[in-house]
Protein backbone atom coordinates (compact mmCIF):
# COMPACT_ATOMS: atom_id res chain seq x y z
CA UNK A 1 0.00 0.00 0.00
CA UNK A 2 1.05 3.61 -0.62
CA UNK A 3 1.76 5.95 2.29
CA UNK A 4 0.04 9.35 2.22
CA UNK A 5 1.83 12.51 3.46
CA UNK A 6 -0.68 15.22 4.37
CA UNK A 7 1.93 17.93 5.21
CA UNK A 8 1.59 21.08 2.99
CA UNK A 9 4.75 22.07 1.24
CA UNK A 10 5.63 25.15 -0.83
CA UNK A 11 8.45 25.87 -3.15
CA UNK A 12 9.91 29.36 -3.97
CA UNK A 13 11.07 29.72 -7.49
CA UNK A 14 14.08 31.72 -8.60
CA UNK A 15 11.79 34.35 -10.18
CA UNK A 16 9.94 34.97 -6.94
CA UNK A 17 13.25 35.31 -5.09
CA UNK A 18 14.49 37.89 -7.60
CA UNK A 19 11.29 39.92 -7.25
CA UNK A 20 11.61 39.84 -3.46
CA UNK A 21 15.23 41.01 -3.55
CA UNK A 22 14.29 43.76 -6.01
CA UNK A 23 11.53 45.00 -3.68
CA UNK A 24 13.96 45.11 -0.77
CA UNK A 25 16.48 47.10 -2.83
CA UNK A 26 13.81 49.55 -4.02
CA UNK A 27 12.62 50.07 -0.45
CA UNK A 28 16.19 50.69 0.75
CA UNK A 29 16.85 53.20 -2.04
CA UNK A 30 13.57 54.99 -1.34
CA UNK A 31 14.41 55.17 2.37
CA UNK A 32 17.82 56.64 1.56
CA UNK A 33 16.27 59.26 -0.69
CA UNK A 34 13.76 60.21 1.99
CA UNK A 35 16.49 60.52 4.63
CA UNK A 36 18.66 62.69 2.37
CA UNK A 37 15.69 64.87 1.43
CA UNK A 38 14.71 65.31 5.07
CA UNK A 39 18.27 66.30 5.94
CA UNK A 40 18.39 68.82 3.09
CA UNK A 41 15.06 70.34 4.08
CA UNK A 42 16.20 70.60 7.69
CA UNK A 43 19.40 72.39 6.65
CA UNK A 44 17.46 74.80 4.45
CA UNK A 45 14.97 75.46 7.25
CA UNK A 46 17.77 76.19 9.72
CA UNK A 47 19.50 78.53 7.25
CA UNK A 48 16.22 80.34 6.54
CA UNK A 49 15.55 80.65 10.25
CA UNK A 50 19.00 82.12 10.89
CA UNK A 51 18.57 84.62 8.04
CA UNK A 52 15.14 85.62 9.35
CA UNK A 53 16.53 86.07 12.85
CA UNK A 54 19.37 88.26 11.55
CA UNK A 55 16.94 90.41 9.58
CA UNK A 56 15.05 91.07 12.79
CA UNK A 57 17.86 91.29 15.35
CA UNK A 58 20.92 92.56 13.39
CA UNK A 59 19.22 95.90 12.88
CA UNK A 60 20.38 99.47 13.42
CA UNK A 61 17.90 101.65 15.32
CA UNK A 62 17.74 105.40 14.76
CA UNK A 63 17.36 107.40 17.98
CA UNK A 64 17.42 110.98 16.68
CA UNK A 65 17.74 113.12 13.56
CA UNK A 66 18.83 116.75 13.62
CA UNK A 67 20.34 119.33 11.30
CA UNK A 68 22.83 122.06 12.19
CA UNK A 69 21.95 125.41 10.62
CA UNK A 70 24.77 126.91 8.56
CA UNK A 71 26.75 129.54 10.46
CA UNK A 72 28.36 131.08 7.39
CA UNK A 73 25.46 132.03 5.20
CA UNK A 74 23.10 133.24 7.89
CA UNK A 75 19.83 131.68 9.01
CA UNK A 76 18.01 133.67 6.34
CA UNK A 77 19.69 131.50 3.71
CA UNK A 78 17.85 128.48 5.12
CA UNK A 79 20.65 125.92 4.70
CA UNK A 80 22.18 123.21 6.88
CA UNK A 81 25.88 122.56 7.38
CA UNK A 82 25.43 119.06 8.85
CA UNK A 83 22.84 116.31 8.99
CA UNK A 84 23.20 114.12 12.08
CA UNK A 85 21.40 110.84 12.83
CA UNK A 86 21.90 109.10 16.18
CA UNK A 87 22.00 105.30 15.97
CA UNK A 88 22.24 102.29 18.27
CA UNK A 89 22.23 98.53 17.80
CA UNK A 90 18.83 96.86 18.15
CA UNK A 91 18.33 94.84 21.37
CA UNK A 92 20.01 91.44 21.13
CA UNK A 93 22.07 92.36 18.07
CA UNK A 94 25.63 91.19 17.62
CA UNK A 95 28.40 93.63 16.68
CA UNK A 96 27.44 95.62 13.57
CA UNK A 97 30.15 97.05 11.33
CA UNK A 98 29.30 100.50 9.99
CA UNK A 99 32.13 100.10 7.50
CA UNK A 100 30.01 97.37 5.83
CA UNK A 101 26.74 99.28 6.21
CA UNK A 102 25.12 100.98 3.21
CA UNK A 103 22.72 103.90 3.39
CA UNK A 104 20.31 104.25 0.48
CA UNK A 105 19.38 107.92 0.46
CA UNK A 106 16.61 109.61 -1.51
CA UNK A 107 16.41 113.39 -1.43
CA UNK A 108 15.53 116.55 -3.35
CA UNK A 109 18.29 115.80 -5.87
CA UNK A 110 17.83 112.12 -6.65
CA UNK A 111 19.07 108.91 -5.10
CA UNK A 112 22.47 107.72 -3.92
CA UNK A 113 24.03 104.79 -2.07
CA UNK A 114 26.28 106.19 0.65
CA UNK A 115 29.14 104.18 2.17
CA UNK A 116 31.39 104.76 5.16
CA UNK A 117 34.24 107.17 4.38
CA UNK A 118 37.49 105.29 3.80
CA UNK A 119 40.85 105.92 5.45
CA UNK A 120 41.66 108.65 2.94
CA UNK A 121 39.18 110.88 4.78
CA UNK A 122 41.32 112.63 7.38
CA UNK A 123 39.14 112.59 10.47
CA UNK A 124 41.24 115.34 12.04
CA UNK A 125 41.70 117.73 9.13
CA UNK A 126 38.80 117.11 6.72
CA UNK A 127 35.40 118.70 7.19
CA UNK A 128 31.87 117.39 6.66
CA UNK A 129 31.70 119.37 3.42
CA UNK A 130 34.50 117.12 2.08
CA UNK A 131 32.26 114.04 2.26
CA UNK A 132 31.13 112.90 -1.19
CA UNK A 133 29.04 109.77 -1.59
CA UNK A 134 29.93 108.85 1.98
CA UNK A 135 29.09 109.31 5.64
CA UNK A 136 31.06 109.12 8.87
CA UNK A 137 30.29 108.39 12.50
CA UNK A 138 31.10 110.32 15.65
CA UNK A 139 31.44 108.84 19.12
CA UNK A 140 30.04 110.29 22.36
CA UNK A 141 32.99 112.72 22.49
CA UNK A 142 32.10 114.17 19.06
CA UNK A 143 35.22 112.56 17.57
CA UNK A 144 35.21 111.01 14.12
CA UNK A 145 35.57 107.24 14.17
CA UNK A 146 37.86 105.42 11.73
CA UNK A 147 36.28 102.63 9.63
CA UNK A 148 37.87 99.77 11.57
CA UNK A 149 36.60 101.18 14.88
CA UNK A 150 33.09 102.01 13.68
CA UNK A 151 31.39 98.98 15.21
CA UNK A 152 28.04 99.17 16.99
CA UNK A 153 27.82 97.01 20.09
CA UNK A 154 26.34 97.02 23.59
CA UNK A 155 28.79 99.69 24.74
CA UNK A 156 29.11 101.96 21.70
CA UNK A 157 26.47 104.16 20.10
CA UNK A 158 27.30 106.60 17.32
CA UNK A 159 26.02 109.61 15.43
CA UNK A 160 26.05 109.36 11.65
CA UNK A 161 27.10 112.59 9.95
CA UNK A 162 26.15 113.55 6.39
CA UNK A 163 27.11 116.39 4.08
CA UNK A 164 23.89 118.32 3.23
CA UNK A 165 25.54 119.67 0.07
CA UNK A 166 26.20 116.19 -1.32
CA UNK A 167 23.81 114.28 -3.59
CA UNK A 168 21.00 113.48 -2.99
CA UNK A 169 20.55 116.06 -0.22
CA UNK A 170 21.85 119.01 -2.18
CA UNK A 171 23.25 119.86 -5.58
CA UNK A 172 24.75 123.32 -5.51
CA UNK A 173 22.23 124.31 -2.83
CA UNK A 174 22.47 122.42 0.50
CA UNK A 175 19.58 120.60 2.14
CA UNK A 176 17.51 123.31 3.77
CA UNK A 177 14.17 124.73 4.83
CA UNK A 178 11.18 122.54 3.93
CA UNK A 179 13.30 119.84 2.25
CA UNK A 180 12.63 116.14 2.78
CA UNK A 181 14.79 113.05 2.46
CA UNK A 182 14.55 109.34 3.26
CA UNK A 183 17.40 107.15 4.52
CA UNK A 184 17.32 103.35 4.38
CA UNK A 185 20.07 102.14 6.71
CA UNK A 186 21.03 98.64 5.53
CA UNK A 187 23.16 96.62 7.96
CA UNK A 188 25.63 93.94 6.76
CA UNK A 189 22.92 91.29 7.33
CA UNK A 190 20.55 93.31 5.06
CA UNK A 191 18.30 94.37 7.93
CA UNK A 192 16.85 97.75 6.96
CA UNK A 193 15.80 100.74 9.06
CA UNK A 194 14.13 103.70 7.40
CA UNK A 195 14.57 107.26 8.63
CA UNK A 196 12.60 110.19 7.23
CA UNK A 197 14.21 113.64 7.38
CA UNK A 198 11.91 116.66 7.18
CA UNK A 199 13.41 120.10 7.68
CA UNK A 200 11.30 122.85 9.29
CA UNK A 201 9.88 125.48 6.98
CA UNK A 202 11.89 128.19 8.73
CA UNK A 203 15.26 128.27 10.53
CA UNK A 204 15.56 130.96 13.16
CA UNK A 205 19.19 131.02 14.37
CA UNK A 206 22.64 130.36 12.95
CA UNK A 207 24.22 127.24 14.42
CA UNK A 208 21.02 125.96 16.01
CA UNK A 209 20.11 122.28 15.94
CA UNK A 210 16.74 121.68 14.31
CA UNK A 211 14.81 118.44 14.56
CA UNK A 212 14.43 116.68 11.22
Amino acid sequence: MFETNNDDRGQVGIGTLIVFIAMVLVAAIAAGVLINTAGLLQSQAEATGEESTELVSERIDATSAVGIVDNDGGAEDGHLEEIRVGITAAPGADDISLEDTIIQAVGPNGQSNLVYADDEFDHDADEVEDLEGAFVAENDNDEYVTPSDAVLDDENDFTLVFNPEDTPFGDGEPFGEGDESTLDIVSPSSATTQVTLTAPDLFSEDGEAVRL
